[in-house]
């Protein structure tokens, strides 16, 4: 086995070995006697320390925001006990309760500050007393002085009870700081207050024009949307855009109704379970719509890619551009589930972390997955094959339909999809037949054995015009010469080449050029032989002497006409130059 197969064996030993080490080297005394290590306490802040720093933070942080400075709601939301509540819905409802509070103290009495004790440590504070509870600091377990639990629970309770109280503190100004529900609740009739079943009747009012008005901005949107699409696809007049869809920003009609949904809930101020539901909801719906919306932008993109690249004369393009779409859909599908997560207050840096702990077995696991991505990049880099080559690789040959992160799929000349992992062409011999400038043809005319010298010089030269004037034949190198003389025919070596784009071109000129010179044979009266074989009989009537006296006159009428023959067509003594191709 080779050594880099070893290599992550011997470092998972490695990491197992580092992992129990610590607990296989101490003994059992030792771990009697080990210090138990006491969780750190984070420090209570001062804003917390007693019950005149919290009423401070309090009043201090809505006054400011009475001023103008928002952020200082979640100071204000800090005083709070909000354990109780959910925290998908915690940040909201807490603001509400802060505003309630506010409104509460402001009808009940001014916050004297030096009265308030400033003591760290005793009973709880109790700042006023109500029918339907009352409003105190309690000292936490951690040393913070919060507004307890039970005056969170029965804060709605005591804040219906001062409605129709006039407020100590203030004028009817201040009320304009106050959420919208608590403004609105004020100026209903008592009908509209009363709870017929689970909310009250202007709540149920106020979710159903709510859910009204995020359905007919879908609409609107939608069909604003499918106008623009369809405008701007003729206009772009590109087959890339041309079958893109009416439809393809439709998500964020979805995405424009979850925002009419998730401002309309957070104005109507409703109870933590109804919040909890339907603003999760709502999240959730927003979250999707906005990944959904990621997938069709990045389909816009690929579709702009694949125009770019078909307007390029390098097939690299081709390959580029299918895969770039698939690794940013994988990223929009990591990022789109951190984001919805993160939009349910999932606890992400855990999961991370997580992610991050089991790295090591994931690699190892996933080794051969590493394998053929590195074979795809090695593709790449080395631009072995690009779509629409034809290629050959081990036992498989076909054309190159589709470049992948994991493998390739190659379409045979069978019509079968032969799917090969990336892997192989890291180290595999690829032999890209598409890569090819020139495509050859080295062949053998056979003529008949009667064929007249001056008929096949006439033939063979006239193959050679043939190839000077066939368009996408090569004009720099060819030869045709009588090569041979076989058993049944003279052979004419046929050595010429293409200058084709593809396999089906090549199939067409090699047919025209076959056809030319078939076409010449028939005007020049040169006969293509077939296998045949000839019988010479022989009588022998003469003795030794005739038969020795014909063959030396033989040979000498035959030495003559070669000499004779030579002096015509070379020269006698002479040597020609080598060829010099045109």
């Amino acid at each position: 086995m080779p050594i880099s197969v070893f290599a992550p064996l011997r470092l998972f030993s490695l990491v197992l070995c580092l992992w129990f080490l610590p607990s296989f080297g101490v003994s059992a005394e030792e771990e009697d006697a080990a210090p138990v290590e006491v969780p750190a306490v984070e420090p209570v802040p001062d804003g917390l320390r007693s019950p005149r720093a919290t009423m401070d933070t309090f009043l201090g942080a809505m006054n400011d925001i009475k001023r103008g400075d928002p952020s200082r709601i979640d100071d204000a939301i800090a005083t709070l006990d909000l354990d109780e509540i959910s925290t998908l819905v915690r940040r909201e409802r807490g603001s509400d309760l802060a505003w309630m509070l506010l409104d509460v103290m402001d009808r009940t009495r001014l916050v004297d500050l030096s009265k308030v004790p400033n003591r760290r440590e005793g009973e709880p504070w109790l700042f006023a007393r109500y029918a339907n509870g009352a409003v105190k600091v309690v000292r936490q377990e951690n040393g913070a002085w919060l507004f307890d639990r039970e005056t969170v629970q029965r804060l709605p309770s005591i804040h219906d009870e001062l409605a129709n109280k006039a407020r100590v503190v203030g004028d009817a100004q201040d009320s304009a700081h106050l959420p919208f529900h608590l403004r609105l609740r004020e100026q209903l009739p008592e009908v509209l207050k009363q709870r017929a079943f689970l909310l009250e009747n202007w709540r149920w009012i106020g979710l159903l024009l709510i859910a009204a008005a995020g359905v007919l901005v879908d609409a609107l949107v939608s069909l604003a949307l499918r106008l623009f699409m369809r405008g701007w696809r003729q206009r772009a007049g590109d087959g890339a855009f041309r079958d893109v869809s009416d439809r393809m920003l439709r998500p964020l009609g979805l995405l424009a109704m979850a925002a009419v949904w998730w401002l309309g809930i957070n104005l109507l101020g409703l109870p933590e379970q109804a919040l909890l539901i339907l603003l999760v909801a709502v999240k959730f719906l927003a979250s999707a719509a906005g990944v959904w919306t990621a997938y069709r932008l990045v389909d816009l993109v690929s579709a702009w890619l694949e125009q770019r690249a078909r307007r390029t004369v390098n097939k690299i393009d081709d390959v580029l551009a299918p895969l770039i779409t698939r690794t940013l859909k994988i990223f929009v599908t990591v990022i789109g589930l951190i984001f919805i997560a993160d939009n349910l207050n999932v606890d992400v840096t855990g999961l991370i972390a997580g992610l991050g702990l089991g790295g090591l077995a994931f690699a190892l696991a996933s080794k051969d997955m590493v394998q053929n991505l590195f074979g795809s990049i090695t593709v790449l880099l080395d631009r072995t094959f690009t779509v629409g080559d034809w290629i050959k690789v081990g036992d498989q040959e076909g054309t190159v339909e589709a470049l992948g992160f994991r493998s390739t799929r190659i379409r045979t000349f069978y019509n079968s999809v032969v799917t090969v992992p990336n892997s192989q062409f890291i180290t595999a011999t690829v032999d890209n037949m598409g890569e090819r400038r020139f495509r050859r043809l080295s062949t053998k005319f056979t003529i008949a054995y009667d064929t007249p010298p001056d008929k096949i010089e006439a033939f063979c030269e006239g193959v050679r015009e043939i190839v000077r004037q066939h368009p996408y034949m090569r004009k720099d190198y060819y030869h045709v010469y009588l090569n041979g003389l076989g058993s049944s025919a003279l052979e004419i070596l046929v050595y010429v080449f293409w200058e084709t784009p593809d396999w089906s071109t090549e199939l067409r000129e090699r047919h025209r050029f076959l056809v030319d010179c078939l076409r010449l044979a028939t005007r020049l009266g040169v006969e293509y032989a077939y296998p045949t074989q000839t019988l010479y009989l022989r009588n022998d009537e003469g003795g030794e002497l005739a038969e020795q006296e014909a063959i030396d006159i033989a040979r000498e009428r035959g030495v003559t006409l070669a000499r004779d023959i030579v002096e015509h067509s070379t020269g006698i003594g002479e040597r020609p130059p080598p060829v010099k191709l045109p």
